[in-house]
């Protein structure tokens, strides 16, 4: 009998296929090896194909796509409600194919080859960075056991740099000295490639007419900016700029219950990286609002009655808000008007 709708769970080498009929009734369940799968999808017509949004489902959708299925994905976490008891590859399979038919169910858009490519400098560059400081964190410590220390930020790395380049300091043991120029040469290198990715990020984000437009928010610059028009290739997916800032993350955890209503921290749920962005973004603007309160009238009244980093997180939800609407509606980000009185 005709299949009409597929359950695939995917992995790095073994493949669970669950399909029904018309009917709801199983019609085949297989196990496929990486090779087998596009040459069984390939012999079948087309039907609705449901699978787990994760690294690689984006590359099997695509491929699934051309030969002429429809493919949704779905948050992991929704799906699992499907499951039947234990959970394995068939079970996973199975609810992936009960829940891609439901009407409620959120669906995750697939992205292109050229948006993976593009946030993959993103994540690349993020994890140079956290390298970076792991390096500077080695340099200060190993010095600071030979009683070596100097001030925070690049001033005071730079003295350490000179140190350990300086041949004629006695108070670095030759085996220590051999040991920090290898730290002091890797940290070269990373800022070399770091400052590389940079590079092709701007070059990048100067082509990109949402990524300028989403620059003009105060808070957002060209990382972040960039960032977002990778991620958000298409904002009418949300709703509301609300929608996209829950997406984030940005917005009360809720356990209310019996009418009452009981708000916890942020979610913390979806791009943790936008959401990282947007929270840093933030302080550096209620940094710039404590030195010039006449500029920021609304962050001054509410820096006065809630603490610094609830304002921050608040004023990420707003960015996140604001970036929708340009996405979604077009235009630039406008002073408001009390803020230029």
């Amino acid at each position: 009998m005709q299949i009409t709708t597929i359950g695939l769970d995917i992995a790095k080498n073994v493949f669970q296929v669950h399909g029904i009929d018309a009917a709801e009734k199983v019609v085949v369940r297989k196990r496929l090896r990486r090779s087998q799968v596009l040459k069984f999808f390939a012999s079948l017509p087309p039907c609705l194909i449901g699978m787990e949004a994760c690294a690689t489902a984006h590359y099997w959708a695509r491929e699934l796509t051309k030969l002429g299925h429809e493919v949704r994905l779905m948050p992991a976490k929704d799906v699992k409600a499907y499951v039947k008891r234990n959970k394995n590859d068939a079970a996973d399979a199975e609810a992936s194919c009960e829940a891609v038919r439901r009407p409620t169910m959120r669906f995750v858009g697939a992205k292109s080859a050229e948006q993976q490519g593009r946030l993959m400098q993103h994540r690349t560059r993020d994890l140079l960075m956290r390298q970076r400081t792991q390096v500077i964190n080695a340099l200060r410590a190993h010095l600071a056991e030979l009683g070596i220390v100097a001030a925070q930020g690049r001033e005071g790395l730079k003295e350490l740099l000179k140190i350990i380049a300086d041949e004629k300091d006695a108070r670095l043991p030759i085996d220590a000295r051999a040991s920090l120029i290898v730290l002091a040469a890797q940290l070269q290198a990373l800022q070399t490639m770091i400052g590389s990715i940079e590079r092709r990020l701007l070059l990048q984000h100067r082509a990109n007419e949402a990524s300028k437009r989403l620059e003009s928010v105060p808070g957002i610059g060209t990382i972040g900016a960039s960032a977002i028009a990778a991620t958000v290739t298409d904002p009418k997916a949300f709703r509301s700029g609300r929608d996209f800032a829950a997406w984030i993350g940005l917005v009360p955890r809720q356990d209310s219950t019996g009418g009452k209503q009981k708000l916890g921290p942020i979610s913390k749920q979806g791009d943790r990286y936008l959401r990282r962005i947007l929270v840093v973004g933030a302080h550096s603007v209620l940094r710039r609002a404590k030195q010039n309160p006449e500029k920021y009238p609304w962050l001054t009244q509410l820096l006065a009655r809630r603490p610094f980093k609830v304002v921050a997180i608040a004023l990420a939800n707003k960015m996140a808000r604001v970036a929708w609407a340009l996405l979604a509606k077009g235009g630039t980000y406008r002073v408001p008007a009390l803020a230029a009185a």
